[in-house]
């Protein structure tokens, strides 16, 4: 027997602000409207039960994240999407990619939380 992931959890300055805007950037995970601002914990619901939880902490982000998420786009290409996600409030960090086709970008959440937006799946991939 195996374990499976149930939440993802990021420590954050302002929960609900960041629950609020990844559900802007993300459509398997959704806001169900129960969280307010101010409370501790704020998330948002994934596939199978599983969450995208923010965490309330005292202290300020000051290092690299040492995991992130790694989004793919569903309907739009990976560029497209990077100009969407900045959009939001995004910033760039790093620049990987490499033609329509190759490489990745590396993004941050408002809170500075670093992020990749890769190609999207090819058929028959």
């Amino acid at each position: 027997m195996a374990s499976r992931t149930s939440n993802f959890c990021i420590d954050a300055h302002d929960p609900y602000a960041q629950t609020i805007w990844w559900a802007q950037v993300l459509d398997d995970f959704v806001y169900d409207g129960e969280d307010e601002p101010g409370d501790d914990e704020c998330g948002l619901v994934g596939p199978d039960d599983r969450a995208l939880l923010f965490l309330k902490v005292p202290e300020p982000k000051t290092v690299k994240n040492r995991m992130h998420l790694c989004i793919r786009p569903t309907d739009r290409s990976r560029d497209e999407e990077v100009e969407r996600i900045l959009g939001l409030g995004a910033t760039l960090e790093a620049d990987h990619r490499d033609g329509p086709d190759r490489g990745w970008a590396v993004l941050a959440d408002p809170e500075g939380n670093e992020f990749c937006v890769l190609t999207p799946h090819r058929k028959g991939a």
